[in-house]
């Protein structure tokens, strides 16, 4: 019978390398790696989620998800394999804590921006209320809508349970701050229906020192105190009462700012009519406003014509090439030649012909036409004759002469 009680020695394995074994091939985790894992037992305050480390990881039932969890059973199931955030570092015991609500902030903030990106209206009900505004959860996220972007005549108390149309105004992860505007949202809507230039019929809901704040069907347009009249006007409380039904045009829409600007001075027949007579502005808005229109489509296609102007002479200079450029040379200059004779008068200046002090018959035949018939010497042969170097130190041409002048032979 074979002895199965071996030695260390003999089978070349120990405990110590076993746990080295075990070191090599386990994992490393840190802070911040989201990881796999599987639930594997549920506890009345959390649950023990085997992710492969030696010690089984732990998640506490805050933070299950981002919103309000009660029992861990809401959450996970038994067995279930998910992703996991890790949160913390290992205890004392060897143990990582994890988190399922950071996974969730993280994409909730990269929807959000998403959203805000494509400039998208969002609808949620308002939890909560305080002196400053209402609150909300978009995405799972905590937000917030200021006093001044809350459009509605109700009290803001009320506002708890209602379900609002929401723009986004500011979106930042790092201070944790999500601001949202009801105002806008509504402006938007409102927009859609409205244009520049059309006399509409609001009632005065606030006045201040820069001018008054006009309801039209809802949603709040300014009418700026240098808009009231041409005429100069000290305060709006001098014109306006709280709830007074007026007449305005709109002069701005200004979606992204979500602000209606309003003016009644345009509306005027005379300069100072606001002021004297009111009622004559809100008879002739409409026939006004007309006026208004016509001189913006005027002044719009004026810009137009100018810019069409400007575009059409900026295209003309680009299409009118250089005369240098584009100026074509005939044919016959540029492929004309030009006799070796002309170019070898060209290239002697007269000064230097002088300087050289060479006769006449030399400059227009360096031999006689007489001395060329009795040598009787054929023309081919002439070309290819040498001047000795004595008749060349005779005829006394200044070297500097001798490079310009071509030999006759070529």
């Amino acid at each position: 019978m074979v002895n199965q009680k071996l030695t260390a020695t003999e089978i070349g394995f120990t405990h110590e390398d076993f746990a080295a074994l075990l070191d090599k091939y386990d994992y490393h985790f840190s802070p911040g790696d989201v990881v796999p894992g599987t639930v594997f037992s549920i506890e009345p305050r959390g649950a023990l989620i085997d992710i492969g480390a030696k010690t089984a990881a732990y998640i506490p039932i805050q933070e299950m998800s981002i919103n309000r969890v009660d029992a861990p059973e809401e959450v996970l199931q038994s067995n279930e394999t998910r992703e996991f955030f890790i949160l913390t570092d290992e205890n004392e015991d060897g143990q990582l804590t994890l988190s399922i609500r950071r996974i969730e902030y993280m994409r909730a903030w990269e929807r959000v921006r998403q959203l805000q990106a494509e400039d998208a209206t969002v609808r949620s009900g308002v939890f909560a209320t305080n002196r400053g505004g209402a609150l909300v959860r978009i995405e799972g996220l905590r937000g917030f809508i200021p006093g001044s972007h809350i459009s509605t005549r109700k009290p803001k108390e009320e506002l708890v349970g209602e379900d609002l149309p929401l723009k986004f105004l500011e979106v930042d992860e790092e201070r944790n701050r999500l601001v949202l505007s009801h105002r806008r949202a509504l402006v938007e809507r409102k927009m859609n229906r409205l244009e520049v230039g059309e006399v509409v019929i609001g009632t005065v809901r606030g006045i201040k020192p820069y001018g008054a704040f006009i309801d039209i069907g809802g949603v709040s347009g300014l009418l700026h105190i240098s808009e009231i009249s041409h005429e100069h006007i000290d305060t709006p409380h001098s014109v306006f009462n709280v709830n007074d039904e007026v007449k305005v045009m709109i002069i701005d829409l200004d979606a992204e700012r979500g602000r209606i600007s309003l003016s009644t001075k345009q509306l005027e027949p005379e300069p100072g009519d606001m002021i004297k007579n009111r009622d004559l502005v809100y008879d002739k808005a409409e026939e006004m406003a007309a006026k208004y229109r016509e001189q913006m489509l005027a002044k719009q296609q004026g810009l137009t014509v100018v810019a069409e102007v400007a575009e059409a002479d900026v295209l003309a200079e680009e299409d009118i090439p250089s005369a240098m450029e584009e100026a074509e040379i005939p044919v016959a200059m540029e492929e004309a030649e030009i006799p070796a004779a002309a170019m070898e008068e060209a290239e002697i200046p007269a000064a230097a012909m002088e300087e050289a002090e060479i006769p006449v018959a030399m400059e227009e035949a360096e031999i006689p036409a007489a001395a060329m018939e009795e040598a009787e010497i054929p023309v081919a042969a002439m070309e290819e004759a040498e001047i000795p170097v004595a008749a060349m130190e005779e005829a006394e041409i200044p070297a500097a002469v001798e490079e310009e002048i071509p030999s006759a032979v070529e």
